[in-house]
């Protein structure tokens, strides 16, 4: 994700996308029951966007969330799980 943001906007501006993604990812802790339920995809999976550019996929475990991938740019992520 980092190269492909880099090359079309800088280094500067990939680096701070991520940190955001990464705070974003991080904050699923204190509102894990956020997102769409896919259950026909894989059980208990929870599909949430960022930022109109990047879908985050994740299960929420009794003591943690998992995060299974973050896809980019319109990335065919239904096929990809």
């Amino acid at each position: 994700m980092y190269d492909t943001i880099e090359i079309a906007a800088g280094n500067l501006t990939a680096i701070r996308y991520i940190e955001r993604i990464e705070a974003y990812c991080q904050g699923l802790d204190y509102a894990s029951e956020r997102g769409t339920r896919r259950d026909d995809l894989r059980p208990g999976l929870r599909v949430v966007g960022f930022e109109r550019r990047a879908t985050v996929t994740f299960t929420v475990e009794s003591d943690q969330v998992v995060i299974f991938r973050v896809f980019y740019g319109g990335a065919n992520w239904e096929d990809e799980l």
